[in-house]
């Protein structure tokens, strides 16, 4: 019996706003999101893949524009040697009736839209068992009837659902959500998921791809896809990982004490190479406790690098400052802003201060040090 290989991809969300960030972020991101569907494409080629299972939320609404649509239709129509899958998730259910109508009349054939659980030959010894979701909140398990489904005897059985696994939130029960075991109560070779964003094995049968692009920190590093290998039925599926998203998502953490050289310490947690600077978003944990001039230095290098990011943030919230005797005297001798140094200082060092409220003091001393030295340059 011939083996079969594929890509499994879900959570492409084409037409996601990204309504958080600034303009020119959202449009570089937006434009890495529409290059999903070449990229795909590309690694079916590079690694001899007939087939791409898209395990829902093509379109990150259900009702994108026309334009995006129809250019999705057409990428993948090009690609005619590969054969697209596709059930539609939470985000693009059946009941969005403009893409999936627009696919009907639009689509080539190497397009398939998958509408009901009925299974479907992919090759003479392949079958897909679909799950596509009816609505955004079907309100049961769709990957159940995928046991009761029948298929030729020497055939593999491969799985393609979108939702979540119990293991995800065992505090919530639900009835959507779908056993970590069901391929192997259905027999399946292998169970394709989608809507978690990141990259999970669930079972050595079971598997979330994760979005070729990342859209969270939640998830970090690079999109991706899975290469899918299976050689005989009821063998185990070999899985290779393939990079393919643009943008590097990273969430970082600095502690910091006294005395450290701050700024030296953050450039140890950014990329080496500094050409991969624009194609990375940082959000960045301070913590610890810290100097006056060691918070303006960081603060200043920061202002001096962001620009060559894609996006940099950073929290120091949880970042105190330890003050040393002539931080007052760095900010005035005497006067008004002497006076208004020393009331801060003196509640950001009382103990018998909320946490909140001895934080917000210690951020407007160290505003109000800042405001100093800045003036003073």
């Amino acid at each position: 019996m011939t083996g079969i290989r594929f890509l499994h991809s879900s959570d492409l969300h084409l037409g996601k706003p990204f309504g958080r960030f600034d303009e020119d972020v959202r449009t570089d991101l937006r434009k890495a999101r529409d290059e999903s569907v070449p990229a795909l494409i590309d690694a079916a080629k590079t690694h001899c893949a007939e087939h791409i299972l898209l395990a829902g939320d093509t379109f990150d609404q259900e009702t994108p524009s026309p334009r995006l649509i129809r250019q999705t239709i057409a990428t993948m129509a090009e690609a005619a040697q590969v054969h697209w899958w596709i059930i539609p998730g939470n985000h693009d259910s059946l009941t969005a009736d403009l893409i999936w109508q627009a696919f009907s009349e639009h689509g080539a054939e190497n397009v398939h839209v998958l509408r009901d659980d009925t299974p479907v030959a992919m090759m003479d010894n392949a079958y897909l068992l679909p799950a596509p979701c009816p609505r955004r909140a079907p309100g049961f398990d769709l990957t159940e009837a995928m046991a009761h489904r029948e298929t030729p005897g020497d055939a593999f059985r491969i799985g393609l659902a979108h939702g979540g696994v119990v293991d995800f939130r065992p505090d919530e029960p639900s009835a959507d959500t779908i056993p970590p075991d069901r391929a192997e109560r259905a027999n399946l070779d292998y169970l394709a998921l989608g809507d978690w964003h990141g990259t999970l094995r669930i079972t050595p049968r079971t598997h979330y791809s994760g979005a070729p692009e990342r859209d969270r920190f939640k998830h970090a590093g690079r999109g991706s896809c899975l290469l899918v290998s299976l050689d005989t039925p009821g063998a185990t599926p070999e899985i290779l990982p393939i990079h393919i998203g643009k943008y590097d998502w990273q969430e970082l953490e600095l502690r910091l004490s006294p005395g450290l050289d701050a700024v030296s310490s953050l450039l140890a947690l950014l990329p080496t190479d500094r050409g991969k600077w624009r194609s990375t978003l940082i959000k960045l944990h301070l913590r610890g406790y810290a100097h006056l001039d060691q918070r303006m230095a960081l603060r200043d290098g920061i202002d001096e690098i962001k620009p060559e990011f894609c996006h940099f943030e950073y929290s120091d919230r949880n970042l105190h400052t330890e003050y040393q005797p002539d931080d007052l005297e760095r900010i005035a001798r005497g006067g008004a802003l002497r006076i208004a140094a020393e009331a801060l200082k003196a509640e950001a060092d009382d103990g018998e201060l909320s946490q909140p409220d001895r934080d917000i003091a210690d951020a407007a001393l160290t505003r109000l040090y800042s405001l100093v030295k800045e003036t003073a340059q």
